[in-house]
């Protein structure tokens, strides 16, 4: 299996976490909900497959092309 990142495509602040580590999610997904310019922006997967990692917490600040979490597919 590998290991696929996702990455923020946008600054912002991590407003909501909607998965955890262990999920099982399909591609389109939203991970978390990203919070810029005081619009809520969800965060999806590309891929499917299962949450090995969440690298943010709720108000952290992320930005273009941070990692925020990997999932294994």
């Amino acid at each position: 299996m590998a290991t696929v990142d996702v990455v923020s495509e946008i600054p912002g602040t991590v407003w909501k976490i909607e998965s955890k580590i262990g999920d099982k999610v399909a591609e389109g997904d939203t991970i978390l909900i990203l919070e810029s310019m005081k619009m809520e922006i969800p965060l999806q997967t590309t891929s499917a497959g299962v949450i090995t990692a969440i690298t943010v917490a709720e108000g952290d600040f992320v930005g273009d092309g941070d990692t925020v979490a990997a999932l294994e597919i």
